[in-house]
């Protein structure tokens, strides 16, 4: 191209105007729609390519644009503006309603409404819907849904409108107007930074564009806060309860691109409201996220206070209690276990610790049995549902999850129990601690009486906590607890290949694979060369190989557990293959936030829904999808649990999952891909997680290399202050 030849000049708009007849395809959360449109004087249907907040089939459409010739799919009209307005022939209002855009109205409603109402249909709906109760099968609760469903879409179209000119899709602006009702536009006019803090699935960038689009300065105080709180948020999510201020400083200046002075500004700013506190670890300046800094001081207070007292139960003479509860339960107990058992006994505040197969649950259950002889009250929880689950079988005893035994109130978003009103126990027990973050380990600890002990358990050695925390690994490494490290592997443990490779793995020694020869192993180590050698054996493997051999259902009993989500080994990857695999004919389909779904799809939730009593990490199945009302039907154990198709961006497809996400759970089979690709989380405990969720099987796919470095390379730690707050006193 010839430097000074002037730019070519831009296609000529024109407008175009028609009606929608099908919607190929349209994105909630950009808006990017391919629609064929029925225009008035073409014979054919013309494919129009746009961006729209919504469309329904039916609608009319005027757009400006231009047409160009697309190498693969032919002439089409590219919108640069879009307007949607709802139709006013008979037959489009009726494929309008039909579309299931509206809750409660599908194509056989829609019908019956336009017979009944015709074109006054929107008016009856909204001016006067009581004479909806006058048609077959409308009854006072359906015409209710009717109604408040389309004010709802209504109310929602307007505020899209005002979201979408400044860059935010549907799917968000439904959870805008959720969460701030009518007073949306106002609140986000005003303050569009909130979005980020107050709006699950709204990140800071998302918000920044939409400040930028409303003129909002770029080195403006009010985002350079924002940006700030960001930087220290994005740090919680890989664990940290803190900042380095100069290395905050630097990353908000970098993502900002702003000046220093200006985000130092923001800092100072940020300190004086009190959402952002300044401490000093290991002698330099250091910054907390004000909730963050109150649950470190929290836990570390309740720790104090509850160990200060003798326990509950008074003295219990060990040399006579350990004979008895090895009569009554049949199990001889090793020298390490019966300390154990004597050390809870004589401490209010104990942690029990170690790997699988060294007797934590022997020693668990040895203790309930002693106490529940002297009449005490034991509360049992773990941190998730499938742990609190595993928790109830092992000692016979119900087990709770935490938000649970705390009695979340979804209304108020808090819990009921809490200082005023404690948990009713003299003993708490606490299983998988190592999971628990710190402001939930805070929102437990406050709840437990003055009077009450406390039993923390757990791997220590696993992964730590998804939230910010390292909290099991600084209670320990304070030594101001009492602390017992079971090492030793039993007899029985030790016949399992899984658990012997998880203990070599742990002390940084490679695992070993099975004999060729030798009997069917409950852990297998596969080596190949490449990814896409991974990839394909990973296939056969889950499809074939094990359903065949070991009769396990490939979607209900094999889990696979890899340590990214991107890449072509990641998680959403692995999920599209398994799920054409596994699940290909399975009727009706929909899709919503870049997954498809079908009944008979294994899915995971990515958040905690405390009104669903559903939380991060849950696996279910999707049992129906109701495309008329707009209703997944999800079966979690057994509870069906109902979804609209606006809140599956809290879902994804679970035939693969990351190693965090199955922290706490087991499975009866994990299948383990490991790839140089995976280089910055191949680390020791990850590795050592994933091999501990198998139960009966685990199949370990891996380069040697990636292997290799897993084993070697120790996790970084967590920059928190709790362990110098427990020692400080």
């Amino acid at each position: 191209m010839n430097p000074t030849s002037p730019p070519a000049s831009p296609a000529p708009t024109e407008p175009l105007s028609g009606t929608v007849e099908r919607v190929t395809y349209h994105s909630p959360e950009s808006g990017f729609c391919v629609l064929r449109v029925q225009v008035r004087g073409q014979r054919d249907l013309v494919t129009l390519i746009g961006s729209a907040a919504s469309v329904s089939p039916g609608e009319h459409l005027e757009a400006e644009g231009h047409w160009v010739n697309d190498r693969q799919h032919g002439l089409q009209y590219k919108a640069t503006n879009l307007r949607v307005v709802p139709p006013c022939s008979l037959e489009g209002i009726e494929r309008y309603l039909g579309s299931g855009m509206v809750k409660g109205i599908g194509p056989h409603f829609a019908r019956t409404l336009v017979a009944a109402f015709g074109e006054d249909v929107f008016t009856v709906i909204e001016e006067t819907p009581e004479r909806l109760l006058a048609l077959p099968g409308i009854g006072p609760k359906r015409q209710q849904r009717v109604t408040s469903a389309w004010a709802e879409q209504k109310v929602i179209r307007e505020i899209m409108v005002f979201l979408q000119s400044h860059g935010v899709g549907t799917a968000r602006a439904v959870r805008i107007y959720k969460t701030y009702g009518d007073a949306a536009v106002e609140k986000v006019r005003e303050n569009p930074y909130r979005l980020a803090l107050d709006i699950w699935g709204i990140g800071f960038k998302t918000a920044d564009a939409i400040a930028e689009h409303l003129g909002i300065a770029r080195d403006a105080p009010i985002r350079a806060q924002a940006g700030v709180r960001h930087v220290l948020q994005e740090l919680s999510t890989e664990g940290h309860c803190a900042a380095w201020r100069d290395a905050l400083s630097a990353q908000a200046a970098r993502l900002l691109e702003i000046p220093a002075p200006i985000i130092a500004a923001a800092i100072d700013s940020e300190l004086a409201e009190e959402r952002l506190v300044a401490e000093t670890i290991a002698e330099r300046p250091a910054l907390f996220l004000a909730p963050l800094q109150r649950a470190e001081r929290g836990v570390a207070g309740h720790l104090r206070r509850l160990a200060q007292d003798p326990p509950p139960w008074g003295p219990i003479d060990a040399e006579k209690a350990l004979p008895w509860v090895e009569t009554r339960t049949g199990q001889v107990l090793s020298a390490s276990q019966r300390a154990a058992v004597a050390t809870v006994l004589e401490a209010k505040v104990v942690i029990i610790t170690g790997g699988p197969g060294v007797g934590k649950t022997t020693v668990v259950n040895s203790l309930l049995r002693i106490l529940a002889a002297k009449g005490v009250e034991v509360l049992l929880c773990a941190p998730t549902g499938r742990a609190a689950k595993r928790l109830s079988e092992s000692t016979g005893r119900e087990a709770k999850t935490i938000h649970r035994l705390l009695e979340f109130d979804p209304q108020v978003i808090g819990f009921k129990r809490d200082a005023e009103h404690p948990l009713e126990a003299d003993l708490v027990v606490v299983d998988e601690t190592s999971m628990v973050d710190i402001v939930l380990m805070n929102q437990l600890l406050r709840a437990v009486p003055s009077a009450a002990a406390l039993l923390l358990v757990g791997d220590v050695d696993q992964l730590p906590s998804v939230g910010p925390g390292a909290v099991l690994a600084d209670l320990i490494a304070s030594g101001t607890l009492p602390t017992l490290r079971l090492t030793e592997i039993f007899r029985q443990a030790a016949a399992s290949r899984i658990i012997v490779n998880a203990h070599r793995i742990n002390a940084g020694h490679l695992p070993e694979a099975a004999a060729p020869d030798g009997p069917d192993s409950d852990f297998h180590l596969i080596r190949v060369d490449t990814p896409e050698a991974i990839h394909e054996r990973l296939l056969r493997v889950v499809t074939e190989r094990i359903p065949a051999r070991f009769g396990l259902d490939p979607v209900r009993d094999i889990q696979v557990l890899t340590p990214m989500n991107r890449g072509v080994l990641g998680a959403r990857a692995l999920n599209v293959t398994l799920q054409a695999a596994l699940n290909p004919e399975a009727q009706p389909r929909i899709e919503r936030f870049g997954w498809t779904y079908a009944p008979g799809d294994k899915v995971i939730q990515l958040v905690n829904d405390y009104d669903k009593e559903v939380f991060n990490g849950d696996i279910g199945r999707i049992r129906t999808i109701d495309l008329d009302e707009g209703i997944l039907t999800i079966d979690f154990d057994g509870r069906p649990v109902a979804y609209e198709t606006g809140e599956l961006d809290a879902l994804a497809l679970a035939y693969a999952t990351s190693v965090h996400k199955a922290q706490g759970s087991e499975y009866p089979a994990v299948v383990i891909p490991l790839a140089t690709q995976h280089y910055t989380l191949l680390q020791r405990n990850l590795l050592y997680t994933a091999v501990t969720r198998g139960k009966r099987l685990v199949v370990l796919i891996a380069q040697p290399k990636a292997l290799a470095t897993a084993v070697k390379q120790s996790g970084a730690g967590r920059l928190t202050r709790l362990r110098e707050r427990l020692v400080e006193g």
